[in-house]
């Protein structure tokens, strides 16, 4: 999607992520929109079988987020969420790895507790309703 549809796809990416998340929360990648890198997950490597070679590759795109030293990294797609989630551990970064829709159903307080597997401690708790004591 990155080089398919070009940067007027990616400003309006980053027009919901800043509405969702707040602009001061938002930290750019380098470099970003259609130059960004690749996470190596796509295309049906995730599934190949060569891990190793997979996780190499991806040190490219892990090295670029945590110099971000973001919390979190927000991935788009079920390939690039999975491989960066597990570049965030191969090579020991701190930050988690969510799905825009995750944040999106967090800000709007419609996210079900089961659905909060990828979320750190400092989200989790976020918009939860407790019927037994919200009532």
């Amino acid at each position: 999607m990155r080089k398919t549809f070009g940067d007027d796809i990616a400003d309006d990416l980053r027009f919901v992520v800043k509405s969702v998340v707040g602009e001061e929360n938002f930290i750019d990648m380098t470099p970003n929109k259609s130059n960004n890198f690749c996470c190596g997950g796509g295309g049906g490597f995730l599934q190949s079988g060569f891990k190793e070679e997979r996780l190499a590759y991806g040190q490219t795109k892990d090295n670029q987020i945590q110099t971000t030293k973001a919390d979190y990294c927000i991935a788009a797609c079920h390939n690039c969420h999975a491989q960066i989630h597990e570049l965030s551990e191969h090579f020991g970064g701190e930050y988690g790895v969510v799905h825009l829709w995750t944040l999106i159903c967090l800000s709007l307080g419609i996210l079900g507790p089961n659905e909060r597997e990828y979320l750190n401690d400092d989200l989790k708790q976020v918009n939860v309703f407790h019927p037994e004591t919200e009532m």
